[in-house]
């Protein structure tokens, strides 16, 4: 059996489950996700725990079982604490503010960037004197939080031989030595 798969887990209070059909939607303090699982895979709700079931050993209900266990885990996890990514701008001039639902960009291109947020997600844009320019996204659904995030990094990879562009809070560049280091 898949370890995570056969993982209960454990429903804060707060927050209920719900399985009609093959949909499961969760509701808590900070929203409702709702998730369509494969007719196959059975999620039982009892005794405050929500437990994920498959018919067979086959590889692919194999794969389904942990995959739908995970899931719906994030969204139990994203309706009672939420979900928090920070990017940082690395580079001479990069700037970024937010109004409403639009976050513009100054990255180093003759124009700025305008990227439409979806409603869902809530960001904010601090710009604090010496220090990198950050842009913090919060939202109740992980997934949709880390293709934001991703598209907004792509804007301007991060580069690596200055370490110039867009990268997490925290993440290592693996840095290359430039052309002078390979002369003696």
């Amino acid at each position: 059996m898949s370890r995570i798969g056969k993982k209960p887990i454990a429903l804060p209070a707060k927050v209920t489950v719900n399985v009609s059909g093959n949909e499961v939607s969760v509701k808590g303090p900070k929203g409702e996700l709702r998730q369509t699982i494969d007719p196959d895979i059975k999620v039982v709700v009892e005794d405050g725990a929500v437990r994920v079931e498959r018919p067979t050993d086959q590889k692919r209900h194999k794969a389904l079982h942990g995959l739908y266990r995970a899931l719906i885990n994030n969204m139990v996890v994203g309706v009672t604490e939420g979900y928090k990514v920070e990017l940082e701008l690395v580079g001479v001039g990069y700037k970024a503010s937010v109004s409403g639902n639009v976050l513009e960009l100054a990255l180093g291109y003759s124009h700025p960037i305008f990227f439409g947020l979806p409603p869902e997600i809530k960001a904010s844009a601090v710009t604090e004197k010496g220090k990198n320019p950050t842009i913090t996204l919060e939202c109740i659904d992980k997934q949709l939080i880390g293709h934001i995030a991703a598209k907004i990094r792509s804007l301007r990879p991060v580069e690596p031989y200055k370490g110039k562009g867009i990268r997490f809070v925290g993440e290592v560049i693996r840095r290359k030595a430039g052309k002078t280091a390979s002369k003696k």
